[in-house]
């Protein structure tokens, strides 16, 4: 017999693993449905994708402007507006990818660098985690999109991106909460510590 669970702790939510089954394993998704002891001891059933992790980058030009992309996301078959971000490669290090993935798709590099923090995306069904940077001292150059992406790049005043958001044309998850670090770091009330 398990001991009594005390109200108030991270046992009283916690769901233990009781069997996985693995769904899918495709070139980017890896799916499982798992069977789960719930906290009360009855069973349910959770499926999930595993996910590498990601970066976003929040990329500031000497203007003030951020650094944004128009993208075509199939899956809610619309363009969206999105800041800059990419997929960890396995045993990449963030920071090495979050300077490869601005270059790749904006062209851009940086001079300076502050990690922000970390979101995570869908929690209801998925690992993903993105980890949150900022560049500043940007220098264009020339894009290396992949085989396969299309994207627009172009900038706007932060005012612009926070407008959009309000009214509902930026509603990708990872961009709106850039906005709020954008909107937080620029109001002085959320510092960053920057890096060479």
């Amino acid at each position: 017999m398990s001991p009594p669970v005390v109200p108030g702790t991270d046992d009283a939510l916690i769901e233990r693993q009781l069997d996985s089954t693995e769904l899918l394993k495709g070139h980017f998704l890896h799916a499982f449905r798992d069977t789960v002891a719930l906290p009360d001891g009855s069973a349910a059933t959770r499926e999930y994708v595993v996910h590498p992790g990601a970066v976003m980058i929040i990329p500031l030009l000497d203007n003030g402007e951020v650094v944004l992309e128009r993208q075509y996301r199939y899956p809610v078959q619309q363009v969206m507006i999105e800041l800059p971000a990419g997929k960890l490669d396995p045993g990449e290090d963030v920071l090495a990818c979050a300077k490869r993935e601005l270059q790749e798709e904006t062209g851009y590099t940086a001079r300076e660098w502050a990690r922000a923090g970390v979101l995570h995306p869908v929690i209801s069904y998925s690992t993903e985690f993105i980890e949150v940077w900022f560049a500043r001292g940007l220098t264009a150059g020339a894009s290396r999109l992949d085989e396969g992406e299309f994207l627009e790049v172009f900038s706007a005043p932060p005012e612009q991106l926070l407008r959009w958001c309000f009214e509902g044309r930026v509603t990708d998850a990872k961009t709106l909460t850039g906005a709020l670090w954008l909107q937080n770091v620029l109001a002085g009330h959320w510092p960053l510590t920057w890096q060479g």
